[in-house]
């Protein structure tokens, strides 16, 4: 959705497979995307120290296009990968393991990473760059180490669920758990006041629903109009 945009996309992936990696090239030749894309793979048979590299890799290229006044924006698919990799080669270094057997500084790994996302000044040339971490959850835990670490660093994060998919929504996104710190400060009035209406209402409807499923007992009416109004 960047076509024609002036943004020079960066796609990093850690630890993928090499069928999945090509296929995502697949489809953004398809879209005539690779004409301002530009793919740092580093796949699951690469060593792990390729793997820990390859994202710095990604993000000096989106420095050298921000420095320059263009807009770019990077993907990591995934750091919770990259981070197994770091792991990885910390206890080959014989370094104290921490909680999950991650080292102390597995935070300061993706913070320094992260916050190298920046929009410059207008002195600077006015460039931009916009990161997007993805990070693979356990059994959907949000509360794990390394997805709290990196939602504690980034402006927000938009929660996908397994169960949402199956259900056949599309795109499967938990409305509670997904969170913009941001978003409010750039919406209209309008706007704001009507997601946050749509938010509550999702909200009890998730609420009530789990509810129902487990009691199996009759409704009353306005128990019904939520699931109704949560369903539509």
């Amino acid at each position: 959705n960047q076509k024609g945009e002036n943004v020079i996309c960066i796609y990093v992936a850690i630890g993928q497979k090499s069928s999945s990696v090509a296929s995502v090239v697949r489809t953004l030749e398809e879209a005539g995307a690779m004409d301002y894309t530009i793919v740092v793979n580093a796949s699951a048979s690469d060593s792990s120290t390729l793997q820990f590299l390859a994202p710095y890799t990604g993000v000096t290229m989106g420095e050298f296009f921000r420095d320059n006044g263009k807009h770019a924006l990077i993907i990591y698919d995934d750091l919770s990968k990259h981070a197994v990799a770091y792991r990885e080669m910390s206890l080959i270094l014989r370094r104290p393991p921490g909680r999950e057997a991650y080292p102390g500084d597995v935070f300061y790994l993706h913070s320094r990473l992260l916050e190298r996302a920046a929009k410059m000044s207008d002195e600077k040339g006015a460039g931009s760059m916009t990161a997007l971490p993805i990070i693979e959850t356990q059994a959907g835990d949000v509360a794990a180490y390394i997805p709290t670490n990196v939602i504690s660093i980034t402006d927000g994060q938009i929660f996908l669920e397994t169960n949402l998919f199956n259900s056949g929504i599309r795109p499967a996104i938990n409305v509670g758990l997904s969170v913009s710190r941001v978003g409010g400060a750039a919406q209209i009035k309008a706007t704001k006041q009507v997601a946050g209406t749509l938010k509550l209402s999702l909200a009890q409807y998730r609420e009530l629903e789990g509810v129902w499923h487990n009691s199996h007992q009759d409704l009353d009416e306005a128990t019904r109009r939520e699931l109704e109004l949560g369903q539509r």
